[in-house]
């Protein structure tokens, strides 16, 4: 078994996961950072991460850590963290092809006593059915005789600058119990919040598929509510202040549900779920109600348009904010597109604003071409449909003074009191 001053890591992956673990790991040992993208290589050998989840002196403090876009350089690694991502296809079904592309990279890479350790998303048996045989095959050695796998689910929440990546609790797992003893011993040398080791793989894997599975349901209960109360005319913020008297009631709020874990995660669950013949009617229902608040938005505002005898066909829209959630740019599953795709419905003309994107990136992604800057009086409609501190701090009167006479301004984030908007969940 390896000791931990041998160690030299691969980290795979130099995303919104790999990154911030591989610079807290390179203050302290050797760390090679692979990513495919020789774009993101050159911008952080010149000390800058797009991502903005890492800052320039922390990079530069990561003294043991290097980067590359060649799988050979990580030939002399002896430990391989995979931080991949793991989407869904068109039709919500796992998307495996990053983890089994990465998977045949280290494959090949392996050397006796190598321990490969996941960190993407998956659902419980993936590391040991699907990536385990892959390793065997391109490395031609057997798997726990060999080489050993371990898993670590990320906790990353992108944007946020308290919980860090050092200071959210890790879970830990081996696929022996001398492997779990060191990947757990491993990332203890970087995690000041703790580890929690796991009593398999499987555990692993099920404890973090969970996590986002249990709020994905929460919320969906939370904008079910909404769409109720707004049947009944009752302000739905409201009823969330009055039941969260109670010390119990968990404070949830309506809303879109996108980015990479939240909106992603429960498809794999419930894949798994079918597979095994058990059809968890539960977390697909929250799902189907998630997914439909985008539309949801856009009814409420063109509905509110009628009422001002503002037809919506060539409308111009305003929508402020297109990431998955506020003061991060990260556009990963942004449900925000939702509400773009349903005004293209209605012949609107939409602009979306949001200073925090690459706009190139949006392009890319989604087809949408963001405006640099808006105007005063010149929109129809203005949705508030993410809360990041520029708009925040633009406050009600300026965001008003965008819109034309009449027009509607519908505040999905809950950004300013129900009074003083013409709409909202």
């Amino acid at each position: 078994m390896l000791e931990l001053q041998d160690v030299k890591i691969g980290m795979i992956g130099l995303g919104y996961v790999g990154l911030p673990l591989a610079v807290e790991f390179g203050k302290k040992m050797p760390v090679v950072g692979l990513d495919i993208n020789p774009d993101r290589i050159a911008e952080l050998k010149g000390g800058h991460d797009s991502s903005l989840e890492v800052e320039a002196e922390e990079l530069a403090q990561a003294s043991q850590l290097s980067y590359t876009a060649d799988p050979s350089d990580l030939a002399d690694c002896n430990i391989y963290i995979v931080t991949v991502p793991t989407p869904i296809d068109e039709y919500k079904r796992p998307d495996l092809s990053p983890l089994e592309g990465a998977s045949k990279s280290v494959g090949k890479l392996l050397s006796k006593g190598d321990i490969v350790i996941y960190e993407s998303t998956v659902y419980p048996g993936a590391t040991e059915e699907v990536c385990i045989p892959i390793l065997e095959a391109e490395s031609g050695m057997k798997f726990n005789e060999d080489f050993y796998a371990g898993y670590s689910p990320e906790r990353i929440n992108p944007g946020d600058k308290e919980h860090r990546v050092i200071n959210i609790l890790k879970v830990t797992s081996g696929s022996t119990p001398e492997v779990a003893d060191f990947v757990d011993a491993l990332y203890k040398e970087v995690i000041i919040a703790g580890t929690h080791k796991a009593s398999s793989i499987k555990v692993a894997e099920a404890a973090k598929v969970i996590e986002n599975t249990q709020r994905d349901v929460n919320i969906a209960l939370i904008n079910e509510l909404a769409l109720i109360f707004n049947r009944l005319d009752i302000n739905t913020e409201e009823v969330l202040i009055a039941a969260g008297t109670k010390w119990n009631f968990l404070p949830f709020r309506p809303g879109l549900v996108g980015g990479h874990c939240i909106g992603v995660d429960p498809y794999y669950l419930t894949h798994k779920a079918q597979e095994i013949g058990y059809h968890p009617a539960m977390i697909l229902a929250g799902r189907r109600t998630n997914d439909g608040m985008g539309a949801y938005v856009t009814q409420q505002v063109v509905k509110l348009m009628n009422k001002r005898r503002i037809p919506a066909a060539d409308a111009k829209v305003l929508i402020m904010g297109l990431t998955f959630k506020e003061n991060c740019p990260d556009l990963r599953n942004t449900r925000v597109v939702d509400i773009v795709d349903e005004l293209k419905e209605y012949d609107a003309q939409v602009d979306v604003y949001d200073p925090w994107i690459n706009p190139e990136e949006a392009q890319h992604e989604y087809g949408i071409s963001p405006v640099s800057e808006v105007k005063d009086g010149s929109y129809d409609a203005v949705i508030l449909a993410v809360s990041h501190k520029e708009f925040v701090a633009m406050g009600l009167e300026k965001i008003r003074a965008l819109l034309k006479d009449n027009g509607v301004l519908f505040d999905v984030k809950y950004l300013f009191p129900a009074d003083k908007v013409d709409g909202r969940l």
